[in-house]
């Protein structure tokens, strides 16, 4: 576009000006509809690169939409764009966004669950497709007990191993996710073992670490279980290092902000 409009364009300007200061809101709407399928579209590229450079196709690589906070309308054009895999931290917001969107969604919850949310979780999602967040033994008893009783299919499972070692983090530390995947495995008929899940440290700097000990942890893991490695799926890397983690095994990316914005929290209000 030229910016040559001196001198008696200056008139064109303003009335440009003075129509821009009135937008059609419609198709201000529809521009923003457009971002998050955009943004969706980007990621799915750059996972389809990733996947290459670690020698992999793109299918072998599964992308979680992390919808956290985020409303309906923007869940929608991510769906309408042809995603179905869509994960949430809290028990209470997937309650409400599911049964508004439709049932071929595969949801995966990734947040800390509490056993008190366990049956309101399982029945309020029937299409709930993982619980990515297993690491003690009372959460799978009780998951496996709540599918059992609601005679729902078995559940897939990860076990969220707590790789960087900080207090503030949930999951199992390294040494103990041989015998929580044993105990999924071997003692819960009604869930079903698919691998491990890690958070990396919110700073970056010891990803490649984080990553390396939930591979390591794959490899005892499948040993003790005599299952191939490429049967247990790894669940690490997000918005921000989904790359790195893909080309370190990742085969599930959960990608929240990088796909729908930053995250909108309400505001508090003021005393």
């Amino acid at each position: 576009m030229s910016n040559n409009l001196e001198g008696k364009g200056d008139n064109n300007i303003s009335k440009a000006e003075e129509v821009d200061s009135q937008p059609d809101m419609a198709a201000t709407s529809a521009a923003m509809d457009g971002v998050a399928a955009a943004a969706l579209r980007s990621v799915l590229q750059r996972v389809h690169h990733a996947a290459e450079r670690s020698g992999r196709g793109p299918n072998q690589v599964s992308v979680v939409a992390v919808s956290k906070t985020k409303p309906i309308s923007v869940i929608r054009q991510v769906y309408d764009a042809g995603h179905r895999v869509f994960g949430e931290n809290y028990v209470q917001e997937i309650l409400e966004k599911a049964p508004q969107l439709p049932e071929d969604i595969e949801w995966h919850f990734i947040g800390n669950l509490q056993s008190n949310k366990v049956k309101p979780l399982l029945t309020g999602v029937p299409n709930l497709a993982m619980v990515e967040s297993v690491d003690d033994e009372k959460i799978a008893n009780n998951l496996d007990r709540v599918v059992g009783s609601i005679g729902r299919k078995p559940l897939k499972v990860l076990v969220q191993v707590n790789t960087s070692g900080e207090a503030t983090k949930y999951g199992m530390e390294p040494s103990g996710c041989v015998e929580l995947a044993k105990h999924v495995s071997l003692d819960c008929p009604n869930l079903e073992f698919c691998g491990l899940m890690t958070i990396g440290m919110p700073d970056y700097t010891s990803t490649p670490e984080n990553f390396k000990t939930l591979a390591n942890c794959r490899s005892e893991v499948c040993k003790a279980l005599g299952i191939p490695e490429e049967q247990c799926e790894l669940s690490m890397g997000m918005s921000n290092d989904f790359e790195q983690a893909i080309e370190m095994g990742s085969t599930i990316v959960r990608i929240g902000s990088t796909i729908f914005g930053a995250r909108e929290y309400p505001k508090k209000k003021s005393n």
